[in-house]
């Protein structure tokens, strides 16, 4: 048997509490929908936050907060999930698509000036594969900040955490965000004076807008064994790293003084065919996946769209970068396995 490229690693700790949930049929929002907001406020020190059933709907939310006038530019990164690029649209906004630092996968202070001429108002900033940004340069610039840190959530800069730089911050917890409830996304408001809007607003929100107690169970395990969790995948990406040297390849290493930044997924930036790197690891039993395949510049390279198009390195990257298998449930035994055929790539 192959071992696959993602798992949500679910102990039994999380199968307990959603058995639980289950059993006594408490399943739509309620109790631990607020258990779990609770929860993510005391982690990240916010003055508040809610439990959605969608990252959209916390982008949704996170604009309406804002004031974002209708129609206006919200800048996204190319090597974002293309879910943005949709959720601005049918949230009424126009998506001004950013290319990226080739050497940290961000948006950089250029880009996001080079945005800003192009009609960008908003920034939605998504913390590729666990990695942050020189925040200073960033939030220098003047503009509201919205992070996304469905895939950074446990790093910090300057022991400040992720989620806690934005005006508003997006922790997505779908399937393959680095803490899952099987869907959903939880909206954080830093400070107050974010939080008095984002509560007004919310208050009255549908039920279906809010995320149920299944899947706020879940996730609230999985925030509690985030640290834990993040432990053994540092020792693993340090093996990795090791391994990966004696090779032709690299991978991303973090790249601004002060973050230490979260161990999301284990990208190799290639330089050859992917096809043959793919097919070499398949045979030694090992999955793998384009670390983009979910991105705005990868799902729609096809598009006439000339914004998309200048993104040139985004482009680049989402053509050349695999994600190997990294996360706690893959063990010593199987992470060796993995380690030995880094270091022998063609």
């Amino acid at each position: 048997m192959s071992i696959q490229t993602y798992s949500s690693t679910i102990r039994r700790k999380e199968m307990d509490a959603v058995l639980t949930c289950m059993v006594d049929e408490k399943t739509g929002p309620g109790e631990l929908n607020m258990r779990l907001v609770q929860q993510v406020k005391d982690y990240f020190k916010a003055a508040g936050a809610v439990a959605l059933r969608s990252p959209a709907l916390a982008l949704k939310y996170a604009l309406a907060s804002l004031g974002t006038e209708s129609g206006s530019g919200i800048m996204v990164s190319a090597l974002a999930p293309d879910w943005q690029y949709s959720a601005v649209i049918d949230a009424g906004f126009k998506p001004v698509v950013l290319d990226v630092d080739e050497e940290s996968l961000l948006v950089t202070e250029e880009t996001i000036r080079d945005g800003l001429k192009r009609g960008g108002r908003v920034l939605l900033f998504h913390e590729t594969s666990g990695f942050l940004p020189d925040f200073s340069a960033i939030l220098g610039i003047g503009i509201p900040v919205i992070e996304d840190i469905s895939q950074s959530a446990g790093a910090t800069e300057d022991d400040k955490k992720a989620g806690t730089f934005g005006v508003f911050s997006i922790l997505g917890i779908e399937q393959d965000d680095i803490l899952t409830g099987g869907g959903g996304a939880v909206l954080i408001a830093p400070e107050q004076r974010e939080w008095t809007v984002l509560k007004s607003i919310t208050d009255e929100m549908p039920s279906t807008d809010k995320l149920p107690d299944i899947n706020s169970a879940l996730a609230f395990i999985q925030l509690k064994e985030l640290d834990r969790n993040e432990l053994i995948r540092k020792e693993m990406r340090d093996a990795y790293c090791r391994s990966l040297m004696q090779g032709r390849y690299k991978t991303v290493i973090e790249k601004y003084d002060g973050a230490v930044n979260a161990v999301y997924s284990f990208p190799v930036v290639l330089t050859g065919d992917i096809k043959d790197v793919k097919d070499y690891a398949l045979r030694k039993d090992i999955e793998t996946a384009e670390t983009f395949r979910e991105s705005i510049v990868y799902r729609r390279r096809k598009a006439d769209d000339a914004d998309i198009n200048a993104c040139i390195k985004a482009m680049s990257l989402s053509l050349r970068c695999l994600n190997f298998p990294l996360y706690p449930r893959l063990g010593n035994t199987l992470s060796v396995k993995v380690a030995k055929v880094l270091s022998t790539l063609p």
